[in-house]
């Protein structure tokens, strides 16, 4: 029915028309709850909004000021809340982290060796990196950074992020405002590819973690079933795979274990002996590294390996007996932390 469809499409215009409205006398609100959302780890990108309030900004419309100092301060309050968690908290806050980016650990080992990396500047940098802003916060809470320097160092990265793309909106505020034209003269088409665009992020989402997931499916061995292992003196090999930063957090492991870090392992497997079981831990969720891991060194011809259900904080739950080791490595880096 052409008439139908030209109401359909008048209503989705006119749609399109009042939401624009909405947010150019909302700017600032909209814009404060969007990058909190994001800081808070909520899969909403704070990006695009920050370049149209700049170009809304540059039409007269609003403060630049105002608008970065909104944008500061939600970055501020989400990031707080994440370094008291990581404060009092610890790996927990990491797991549930990861869990919300539907990233089994890959985001904690990045976020960990760039902060490594960078040190307490990292919290500056963090925000520029997908799946970094919300993790630095959290780690530096784990690591006990005073809130003075945590504020200020993460403060600045936040001024810095939000002015850059607020910035970028405001010189090139034509243009914004042309493709906005665009969006309400071609109102159901625009729709229809954001919507487009929105389904195909979240299928590309699921199915990579299913992948994943799939991939990652190695026979695991329980902290009883290693326990009674070890109380009848079987000879396997326990392996430490945790980073440097999680022996500085956390410096007790399993008894006996050697601790060769994820990254240390592809060059440092001929130190493993071929004729013993191999067990492998990590603290990450879903024992990912120690699959990860499994899995290369079956391909390197170590046969006999399993991941540790749980890892060591399943180990610890069940209060199985630990040993303090700290490393020369560990603790030049604890002696480097900023506090």
């Amino acid at each position: 029915d052409p008439e139908g469809t030209e109401f359909v499409a008048a209503q989705t215009d006119n749609g399109m028309q009042q939401a624009l409205e909405f947010l150019l006398h909302h700017i600032e609100l909209v814009l404060f709850l969007t990058v909190l959302a994001e800081q808070m780890g909520v899969p909403i990108p704070a990006i695009p909004l920050l370049l149209a309030a700049g170009a809304v900004a540059g039409d007269g419309q609003a403060s630049l000021i105002v608008l970065t100092a909104l944008s500061v301060a939600a970055c501020l309050l989400g990031d707080m809340v994440w370094f008291e968690l990581g404060r009092h908290r610890g790996r927990q806050t990491l797991t549930l982290l990861c869990r919300i980016a539907l990233e089994p650990d890959a985001c904690v080992r990045r976020t960990e060796n760039f902060f490594l990396l960078h040190g307490i500047r990292a919290l500056i940098l963090a925000k520029f990196i997908p799946g970094l802003s919300t993790l630095a916060p959290a780690l530096a809470g784990l690591f006990k950074i005073s809130i003075g320097r945590f504020l200020l160092y993460n403060g600045a990265g936040a001024l810095l992020w939000s002015f850059c793309f607020l910035l970028l909106g405001y010189v090139f505020s034509d243009q914004i405002g042309y493709v906005a034209e665009l969006a309400v003269r071609f109102g159901e088409t625009a729709t229809a590819i954001v919507a487009l665009g929105l389904v195909g992020y979240v299928l590309y989402k699921y199915l990579h973690r299913q992948r994943l997931l799939k991939e990652l499916r190695v026979a695991r061995i329980s902290p009883n079933e290693l326990k009674q292992l070890m109380d009848d003196g079987h000879q396997s090999v326990v392996v430490d795979l945790r980073g440097t930063l999680d022996h500085v957090a956390d410096p007790y492991t399993i008894p006996g274990a050697l601790r060769i870090s994820a990254e240390e392992l592809e060059e440092r497997h001929h130190d493993i002996p071929r004729d013993r079981d191999v067990i492998l831990f990590c603290a990450c969720p879903n024992e990912a590294t120690a699959a990860r891991m499994a899995l290369m060194l079956k391909r390197r011809g170590i046969t006999r390996v399993r991941p540790l259900a749980g890892g060591i904080d399943a180990w610890r739950e069940l209060a199985y007996p630990l040993e303090l080791v700290v490393s020369r490595e560990a603790a030049v880096v604890a002696a480097e932390l900023p506090t």
